[in-house]
């Protein structure tokens, strides 16, 4: 789709002009803010990104989740769009592979989708409504249909849009994760956490 091409192209330059300094801010504010989530802290097989450049961290999550006995997936990508959640015991189990993205190893353990309580979605960016703006892959809308995990975004604040385009694959977090706020979207209750 066009429209979408655009406006990550558009998203990427405002990413990149963000100051290094809202950068680690807001990944502080949105590691604060999802440590509020009962899904999470109760969660006991989560699935994760790793993240890269710019983008919410993510690893300091991981470390939580492990040091505290969580179960811990990673995404193993293959050609043409499918993806799997293996488990990783540690971070430096992870090393790149597709895209040059760190993930775990085409051996380790994997876990079901529908044995994952919570997966933490990755996106350029995310509307109020908690439609997110991928990186165009379709792996995530692929995974995350007919999946009944808990799923959470998490966003820079300054980069949350009002709405975005949607087309009929394109599903909703349940819980949008800034630094400002955890926001529950009304297929999953509407109400906003502090």
């Amino acid at each position: 789709m066009k429209l979408k091409h655009e406006l990550r192209k558009g998203v990427r330059s405002e990413i990149a002009g963000l100051p290094d300094k809202y950068i680690h801010e807001s990944d502080e504010g949105i590691f604060k803010n999802i440590m509020t989530l009962p899904e999470f802290l109760e969660a006991q097989n989560v699935m994760l990104y790793y993240s890269m450049d710019r983008e919410p961290g993510t690893h300091r999550l991981a470390e939580y989740a492990l040091a505290n006995g969580k179960t811990v997936a990673f995404p193993y990508c293959y050609i043409g769009g499918v993806m799997e959640a293996r488990v990783v015991q540690k971070l430096s189990d992870l090393t790149p592979q597709m895209l040059g993205i760190p993930a775990p190893s085409k051996s380790a353990m994997l876990i079901e989708p529908c044995d994952i309580d919570m997966i933490v979605v990755p996106a350029l960016t995310y509307d109020k409504g908690g439609y997110r703006l991928g990186y165009g892959g379709g792996y995530y809308d692929r995974y995350l249909a007919g999946i009944s995990a808990f799923t959470a975004g998490l966003a820079r604040e300054r980069l949350v849009k009002d709405s975005l385009p949607r087309e009929a694959h394109d599903i909703a977090v349940h819980c949008l994760v800034t630094e400002d706020a955890c926001v529950r979207m009304r297929n999953c209750e509407g109400t906003l956490l502090r």
